[in-house]
């Protein structure tokens, strides 16, 4: 039996051989038949929306071809993304020119990836029902005074009051659904900016790409909406200005939405009465994670108050 730990491996894939310019994978060895199929049936819907999106031939970005799936033998041929992934450190260190031509393609990618399918009618979102509302209502009322002060949990009680009611209209659109620095590779020398993992690709509210974690990260994302306002077809919906109060209002949640999820996860791990160092070190790295998640939304609520 192959022990996992010594495969390069994802949560449910390990490559089984890299090349210059391919990478052959399979299922985990400890997944089942049916979750094997399962795996199977997830990779054949990922090559038909990276094929989806390759067809539209836009030069600005780059989406790498997954060449081939082999049923039979549980195997796909990716092509290898050139670059590494675009995260905080890697962006700082770039031009300004740099910087300006991956948000003018992040953009262009949003904007062809929502308008490669049919876009649906204008409906009201409440943008609690993408949260594990429940566990967060649970912990601020029976968990969080154990390691928090009486104004931090006010706070946080009172930022769940606001996402919990906070609905906005918008339309149902084919999107990545992924995108973080892991899932967007940039290569300084070619200036290639790469979207890979279209494992999560389906229909979901417009905004929820727009302002996903990668743009909050890089704090672009004003600048990317901009971008893909001025791209969309406008024939086919209209949005609003950067300006306008109630978008103003969606940037703001949907940024608390990305941080409250890791708030969340976090909480989850906290243990009332650790059993051990390695429990007991486990809070206090989680705790010191989720103090800086309150200074963060802190930061959030001045800024959207100018």
């Amino acid at each position: 039996m192959v022990k996992i730990k010594s495969l390069n491996h994802g949560r449910e894939t390990y490559a089984v051989y890299y090349g210059k310019d391919f990478v052959l994978k399979r299922p985990l060895p400890n997944m089942g038949q049916a979750a094997m199929d399962a795996w199977l049936a997830k990779q054949h819907k990922t090559q038909t929306a990276i094929d989806r999106i390759r067809a539209v031939g836009n030069p600005l970005y780059n989406v790498p071809e997954m060449r081939f799936i082999n049923d039979d033998e549980y195997q796909i041929l990716e092509e290898r993304a050139p670059g590494q992934p675009l995260g905080r450190d890697l962006y700082r260190k770039l031009s300004r020119r740099q910087r300006f031509e991956i948000i003018n393609s992040l953009g262009s990618f949003l904007v062809d990836m929502n308008e490669s399918m049919p876009i649906g009618d204008i409906e009201m979102h409440k943008i609690a029902e993408e949260l594990k509302f429940n566990r967060l209502d649970n912990f601020i009322e029976t968990k969080m005074s154990n390691w928090f002060t009486k104004n931090e949990v006010i706070q946080m009680a009172r930022i769940r009051d606001q996402i919990g009611t906070f609905e906005y209209p918008t339309r149902m659109a084919w999107s990545h659904c992924d995108l973080n620095a892991g899932n967007v590779l940039y290569d300084p020398d070619t200036s290639k900016l790469s979207f890979i993992d279209f494992a999560e690709a389906g229909y979901r509210f417009i905004y929820r790409d727009i302002f996903a974690s990668l743009q909050i990260e890089l704090n672009i994302f004003k600048q990317v909406y901009d971008v893909y306002t001025k791209m969309h077809a406008k024939n086919l919906w209209s949005m609003p200005s950067a300006k306008n109060d109630n978008l103003r209002d969606i940037m703001k949640y949907r940024i608390m939405v990305v941080w409250l999820k890791r708030f969340i996860k976090a909480a989850d791990d906290l243990r009332t009465k650790p059993q051990n160092i390695k429990s007991e070190n486990n809070n206090l790295e989680k705790l010191a994670f989720m103090r800086e998640q309150l200074v963060n939304f802190q930061n959030l609520e001045r800024q959207f108050q100018k």
